[in-house]
């Protein structure tokens, strides 16, 4: 095995957004069973930790492939884009409102303890999410508009946080 591998490479895959997950399932399965470390328990000790290193790049790559915020950070990367570069915070207008929106409807419910609210606005972020996962593919894979894309996955971030704000938010009133 080849640890200068792009993630990409190490599955199998073919470099882009858009990803077949059953795919990328099977390769991780099958890669781990190869690499997994309870396999070179009796080869010497450097074959362990060789297969350690394997181990832990194949669960860390399968992680960041399988995640849409973490996979379209690493893509960027590896087109020489640094998506979090704190010199780059330009957002769209419309979505730094809709983010102000989101944010008072989720205080909103917090204080008015309305879970139906608060479930409206997990299915409404969970579809913005897949609208902007697919915008995010097209600007990747297809336009290769890589400066758009990193906007786009500070979107996906945002609200990823926003989605968890409302896991926490949950359990506050369940409590």
């Amino acid at each position: 095995m080849d640890f200068s591998q792009t993630h990409f490479e190490l599955f199998g895959l073919p470099q882009s957004y858009a990803l077949d997950r059953d795919k990328l399932d099977a390769a991780y399965r099958e890669l781990q069973n190869t690499v997994h470390p309870d396999r070179f328990a009796a080869q010497p000790e450097a074959e362990q930790r060789v297969a350690m290193q394997w181990a832990t790049q194949v669960n860390e790559a399968y992680r960041t492939l399988r995640h849409a915020v973490n996979r379209g950070v690493y893509l960027l990367k590896l087109h020489g884009i640094d998506a979090f570069d704190a010199s780059n915070t330009r957002m769209a207008p419309a979505f730094l409102m809709q983010q102000m929106e989101w944010r008072e409807a989720i205080e909103d419910a917090r204080a008015g303890k309305r879970m139906t609210v608060l479930d409206a606005l997990t299915d409404d972020l969970r579809a913005a999410h897949r609208r902007i996962e697919a915008q995010l593919a097209e600007l990747i894979d297809t336009a290769h508009d890589y400066e758009a894309a990193s906007e786009a996955v500070r979107q996906l971030r945002f609200m990823d946080k926003l989605i968890a704000e409302i896991g926490d938010v949950y359990e506050e009133l369940e409590s």
